[in-house]
């Protein structure tokens, strides 16, 4: 098919490969166009200087750009030069109100609008191994799954326009919750005189066992959080957790917690860190 891509950051530059790599005739675009160029030198495609050159004639349109208002941007840059009937796929992160808005937006002009946003960090990216979960019609969703397939391990429709996003979101409380569960234990056990890897080799065969766990502990004990999803990131998607709550009445205790917890890693420095850094705030010096 006839694809455009716009966003080639830690995410999106892999995901654009996998496409070109599955066969499809691509253009890309980036803010920064050395990160275009440095695409198109590595993989078979046309590096475009603006996102509606891009989108220009494209079947499927697939964005993975930064919040609502790039959405909302990039869509109305391009939505009219695309093919009639095409699919905008937007894997960005974002609000579920943002997704309803752009559904609408998209099906006024004869288009459709899936928001897909993913789990698997940087590594799913690259290994094709993501986690998307889609909000939007079935006519859409079953366009466009075949082609996103390409760097997804398991691709599932939630229900209508939103449905992603708000998928999203449990994704993100879950992983929260869990994170600082590793944080505390970790600590606890150093305070308590434990081996750390003794530790894990324990209670990783039973039911403490996480994706997090087998992935992060050792270099949690390292003191290392430069392998994955940016406390930045964490926390614009908190607060998107967080204000859908507000909509819903959803109790969420614990993720408020946690994301006032992440601002003191901020505070610390740890921006870029990745998430599993909270176990720095616990274990800085007194």
């Amino acid at each position: 098919m006839k694809v455009a891509f716009a966003g080639l950051g830690v995410m999106g530059f892999p995901m654009a490969g996998h496409l070109a790599k599955a066969g499809h005739e691509m253009a890309v675009f980036n803010r920064s166009p050395e990160k275009t160029a440095r695409w198109v030198a590595q993989n078979d495609g046309h590096g475009a200087a603006t996102a509606a050159e891009a989108a220009a004639g494209a079947e499927v349109f697939v964005l993975c750009v930064g919040n609502d208002q790039d959405v909302r941007q990039v869509m109305a840059e391009t939505l009219q030069v695309m093919a009639p009937g095409a699919v905008v796929v937007d894997h960005t992160t974002t609000s579920a109100l943002v997704a309803r808005e752009m559904a609408v937006f998209a099906m006024q002009s004869g288009r459709a609008f899936v928001d897909a946003p993913v789990s698997g960090g940087q590594a799913g990216a690259e290994n094709g191994q993501l986690t998307i979960m889609c909000g939007g019609t079935s006519e859409a969703f079953g366009k466009v799954e075949p082609v996103i397939a390409a760097y997804a391990k398991a691709t599932k429709l939630m229900g209508g326009s939103g449905s992603g996003q708000l998928a999203k979101m449990v994704n993100q409380i879950c992983i929260a919750g869990v994170v600082q569960g590793l944080a505390e234990g970790l600590h606890f056990a150093n305070r308590a005189g434990l081996d750390a890897q003794l530790v894990y080799d324990a209670i990783s065969k039973g039911a403490a066992q996480s994706w997090q766990m087998d992935n992060r502990w050792k270099t949690m004990t390292e003191g290392k959080f430069d392998f994955g999803f940016a406390v930045d990131w964490m926390r614009k998607d908190l607060g998107l957790v967080l204000d859908e709550a507000s909509r819903n009445g959803a109790a969420l205790d614990m993720t408020a917690m946690v994301d006032g917890f992440y601002a003191e890693v901020q505070a610390m420095g740890g921006r870029r860190w990745d998430t599993s850094s909270l176990v720095a705030r616990l274990e800085r010096p007194e």
